[in-house]
């Protein structure tokens, strides 16, 4: 019973967030049995040199050894990637995972010149930013000690991995991607003149949207974010 309920839970989990956590947590696991870290990381040299192009995509999963850190990342891409798959890009899995590729696509660009990177943190913030910035009335509650707007969860975050000793490059880049993307795709488009710049590829809609939705499909609300007393909130005046 407990394996059937865990089995329908996991299939409840839409499928973009389902593939892209699943990847994480399995790569996680490849490195405690088979592979090491550096296998993984961002590197530009060994990736047009040596044609290591798999470190394209695996430096954006893996967090690091299991740990505090990994734990905590791990509920954080999971909770906001969930909930932007099921609020905001809800029947729309094409546009998402082109998010997914024009974010991955801005961060590779600019660690061109860097080496041993991973950018699986900086994603995690894009998603946490974007989220946020959509949801800039809901009011959020981070460990019982600071109450703040939405807006300010990325920048919260920044600041408690700060305090962790960890470098906040990767969360200033992904807070820069999550801007970019939130200014192409909901600011520019509706000003005066704008238009619409991001356009998702026919292809990816054509793999990745269906034309029918479950009726009976219960997403997860995104009036409720985080789940966890690090970043529970409700919305002003309900």
């Amino acid at each position: 019973m407990a394996y059937q309920s865990l089995r329908l839970e996991y299939l409840q989990i839409p499928p973009v967030s389902r593939a892209y956590t699943t990847a994480c947590v399995l790569t996680t696991a490849a490195v405690l049995e088979l592979i090491t870290p550096f296998q993984l990381y961002f590197n530009p040299e060994l990736i047009f040199k040596h044609f290591q192009i798999w470190r394209l995509i695996t430096n954006f999963l893996f967090f690091g050894p299991v740990g505090f850190n990994f734990l905590f990342n791990m509920i954080f891409l999971y909770r906001y990637c969930r909930m932007l798959e099921e609020g905001s890009f809800r029947g729309r899995t094409a546009d998402f995972v082109f998010m997914f590729l024009f974010g991955g696509f801005l961060m590779t660009s600019d660690r061109m010149s860097k080496s041993k990177e991973l950018l699986t943190q900086a994603f995690t913030i894009m998603l946490v930013y974007v989220w946020s910035r959509r949801n800039p009335y809901v009011r959020m509650n981070f460990f019982g000690l600071l109450n703040f707007q939405a807006p300010f969860l990325p920048w919260v975050l920044m600041g408690f991995s700060l305090l962790l000793g960890n470098s906040i490059i990767v969360d200033l880049l992904g807070i820069a991607v999550g801007h970019i993307y939130f200014f192409l795709e909901d600011v520019f488009p509706n000003q005066p003149g704008g238009i619409r710049i991001l356009k998702t590829p026919s292809i990816l809609k054509a793999i990745f949207d269906t034309p029918d939705e479950d009726p009976n499909y219960n997403p997860l609300p995104e009036e409720r974010p985080g789940g966890f007393a690090w970043g529970e909130g409700q919305r002003l005046g309900g």
